[in-house]
């Protein structure tokens, strides 16, 4: 199960309206072992496409450099789908290369970059087995 605070939804879905229609991304680090999403961080998606993410190489590198110095690790990684539902992709499945983290999607395809319904979900995926989880907002 995926507890994570309003203001980091709120972040994520801000995120994914301002780069509609291209995909957003980005993680949600925390301290290492609490499995608690803490400090927000947007990335750019490197393809700059609606179908697809990429996170930049060096950005990536500086990330991970980051979190070691802070001691903490991805908790959420995040995309969103611009007109598909919030499910992972065979694309994404195939790149979620962090067993520990929660897969958050968040769906624009109602409202695109305006006000109005979203759809926010989370999976761990794990040597390509998707399960959902619940997710409580606190």
């Amino acid at each position: 199960m995926l507890t994570i605070r309003q203001d980091l939804v709120d972040s994520m879905v801000a995120h994914a309206r301002q780069d509609h229609p291209d995909e957003a991304c980005g993680v949600i680090a925390g301290p290492a072992g609490s499995d608690r999403p803490e400090r927000f961080i947007p990335m750019v998606n490197a393809a700059r496409s609606p179908t697809f993410y990429e996170f930049d190489s060096l950005d990536l590198l500086r990330l991970y450099r980051d979190m070691d110095d802070n001691d903490e690790v991805p908790v959420v990684v995040y995309h969103s789908h611009t007109a598909t539902e919030a499910y992972p992709s065979r694309t994404d499945i195939s790149y979620a290369s962090e067993p520990e983290a929660h897969y958050v999607l968040v769906s624009t395809r109602e409202t695109g970059s305006e006000d109005g319904p979203y759809e926010l979900r989370s999976y761990r995926i794990v040597d390509g087995v998707v399960t959902e989880e619940p997710v409580t907002v606190v």
